[in-house]
């Protein structure tokens, strides 16, 4: 199974294996170093079918990439291996990636590894509820209290705060979901919001999605449905969101 797996795989690379050709181990890694992007989702999603071989594969890896700023890959990999949750993967994670593979950096002292646990383990309705509550945090006791955010609020978020959680939902979505992707879509689309509220399953014929359960909490949803806003109070909290300084900063997280 491993040797037939491991041919298919061998056949869609972009380049020859040369030397490595009969080390199944050596013939993963070079796919995994040399590939395009697109292939190298590919293959990491396909390698735990290899069994142990692919593991170590992908851990040896996601080990040379410590130093690489988190990208949709490396999430990839981390996510699989995760999700994996053998006890060697389990301490190997552990050991060299405590925290992920996204930095938790914090301007007021905020902890988001609770953030970044339930997007590894898409979880996104409690991705999306947390995510709301350390807006509300960063906002004031004010809007911890009453659940919910001014957009005069939103101006003043610390651009690292920002940053860390889209850069979490973006890594862990496979690029589909966070506030650059929105951002990204209402800019294409003249930021006219009538147009962009069904294009991100948030309307439907002129009526908004109702909440939780018309959303769709899995990567089936269109691109940019996640997070939600409070968008029912009016656009300014999310136009405020979307034109936050953080996106227009260097170290952005949209990958």
């Amino acid at each position: 199974m491993t040797d037939h797996t491991t041919a298919s795989v061998t056949e869609d690379s972009d380049r020859p294996l040369d030397s490595a050709v009969g080390n199944p181990m050596a013939e993963l890694m070079h796919q995994l170093r040399t590939s395009s992007e697109k292939k190298q989702l590919q293959l990491i999603a396909e390698l735990p079918s290899l069994g142990e071989t692919g593991l170590d594969a992908l851990m040896e890896f996601l080990k040379e990439q410590q130093s690489t700023p988190a990208n949709l890959v490396i999430g990839l990999a981390y996510q699989t291996l995760y999700q994996t949750n053998t006890p060697n993967v389990k301490a190997f994670l552990q050991s060299h990636f405590p925290t992920g593979v996204v930095p938790l950096k914090s301007e007021v002292g905020i902890d988001y590894l609770p953030l970044q646990q339930q997007l590894v383990q898409a979880d996104f309705l409690a991705a999306d509820r947390f995510t709301l509550e350390k807006l509300c945090e960063l906002a004031g006791p004010a809007a911890s209290g009453r659940k919910w955010l001014y957009f005069s609020e939103v101006e003043n978020f610390p651009i690292t705060d920002l940053q860390t959680i889209n850069t979490l939902w973006f890594i862990h979505s496979q690029g589909k979901f966070g506030f650059t992707v929105q951002r990204e879509l209402w800019l294409s689309m003249g930021k006219n919001w009538e147009k962009l509220w069904p294009k991100i399953g948030w309307k439907t014929e002129n009526n908004w999605t109702r909440y939780p359960n018309g959303f769709t909490w899995d990567l089936s949803a269109p691109k940019g449905h996640l997070p939600l806003s409070n968008q029912l109070r009016g656009v300014r909290v999310i136009a405020s969101l979307l034109s936050h300084p953080a996106w227009t900063t260097t170290n952005k997280g949209d990958g």
